[in-house]
Parts: C-alpha cells; sequence; structure tokens
C-alpha cells in the first residue's frame, strides 16, 4: 500500500484505489498502521479503497467506521464522486458529515487537506 505523508499538516494520503476497508477491522487496521508506523492523525483515502457497503447506510457500517476514528480521534477525507448515489440519507450523511470536523467527503486531495487542516 502507498502512503505519502505531508509532515507539516500531519495527514497521510493512502493512494491505493484498491480494496483496503472492508468492514470494521480492516478500519482499525489501517488507522493504527497510519499513527504507530507515521504518526499521523488524520487519513486521506479514497473512495475505491472503502467496501461498497460502506455507502449503504442500512448495512450500518459507515457509522460503525466512523464512530471508531471518532473515538481514537482519527480524521478521515474520502475522495470521489458521490453524485452517483440516489439515496437521500446518504446525501443527508454526506452534508453533515462535512459539516462537522471528523469525517470529510470530498471530490480532491486539495479540499481534502484544507478541511482536515481547517477542523483542527
Amino acid at each position: 500500500m502507498k502512503i505519502d505523508i505531508n509532515q507539516k499538516n500531519g495527514i497521510a494520503y493512502v493512494q491505493e484505489k484498491s480494496l483496503i476497508i472492508s468492514n470494521v477491522q480492516s478500519a482499525l487496521d489501517l488507522m493504527a498502521t497510519i499513527w504507530y508506523e507515521y504518526h499521523c492523525n488524520a487519513i486521506i483515502i479514497h473512495k475505491e479503497a472503502i467496501i461498497e457497503d460502506f455507502f449503504d447506510l442500512s448495512t450500518r457500517l459507515a457509522g460503525e467506521i466512523v464512530q471508531k476514528y471518532v473515538n481514537y480521534g482519527m480524521k478521515i477525507a474520502i475522495i470521489g464522486d458521490f453524485a452517483a448515489y440516489s439515496s437521500k440519507a446518504l446525501k443527508d450523511y454526506i452534508y453533515d458529515c462535512n459539516k462537522g470536523k471528523d469525517i470529510f467527503f470530498v471530490s480532491n486531495e486539495e479540499e481534502a487537506i484544507s478541511r482536515i487542516v481547517h477542523s483542527i
């Protein structure tokens, strides 16, 4: 897995676009790797690296993962095109997350960095 580190801001950018987060445990494993190996408290990841069930709120996977990240003080920005999702619940979830300080759904790396930096 290729990870670029923005040392200035303490952000780990996971370059991989293949599946990395497939369940709560793999999300925790990623968080632990980023913290212990790279000493970063924020992650940028592509939506393609997250199992599609995450974006189906009825699975509760998004809520479980986000809660773990919030509890451990790890911020995460997910880069992707979310317009294709028709679920009103997901659109509302994305809107609410983007108003907060812990998880962001963004379209590019620059926006991800900006959101994370301004949330600290």
